[in-house]
């Protein structure tokens, strides 16, 4: 039977490995994208798109009805509002940045692509590693849309 000891330095080791590979995740493949096409999720459930086709990773555009250059800049307030976020790519028209979790600093790649002629924004939000977030992505698109609309000309869904 193992010892307290043992099983004290059983949990610091996987908490080590799983903070090495939070670290060692490796970046978007699809940062700087085009702004015509965004990376499909793939099947595992932690990722949201507004351009997914199916339920599991559907999520709604964010819509807007004032300029687009006013609408993006209001995104692009709010989203460098977002606690452990870091803009990695800010491009006309679209918007790259990382999200990490508080405990053990996952990485979460979060986009956005401006479609000004369509009055929206299409979102994707996906953690780079692991396979379930326990719905982490679809709530933190979810709250930036609920701190849009409240913004007047920002509306939450097409």
């Amino acid at each position: 039977m193992p010892s307290f000891r043992h099983l004290y330095m059983i949990v610091i080791i996987l908490c080590c490995g799983l903070v090495s590979a939070s670290c060692a995740a490796q970046q978007s493949a699809n940062s700087g994208g085009s702004a015509a096409v965004m990376k499909a999720c793939p099947d595992s459930p932690n990722c949201v798109s507004s351009e997914a086709q199916d339920q599991k990773h559907h999520i709604a555009p964010l819509t807007f009805a004032l300029p687009a250059a006013e609408a993006w800049q209001l995104l692009q307030e709010q989203v460098a509002k977002l606690p452990r976020t870091v803009i990695v790519a800010d491009k006309p028209g679209y918007l790259h940045v990382e999200c990490r979790s508080a405990l053990f600093g996952f990485v979460d790649d979060l986009e956005f692509y401006l479609r000004a002629e369509q009055g929206l924004i299409a979102v994707r939000s996906a953690a780079r590693s692991g396979y379930y977030d326990f719905g982490v992505n679809r709530r933190r698109v979810e709250g930036l849309r609920v701190v849009l609309r409240r913004e007047p000309g920002v509306g939450g869904t097409q």
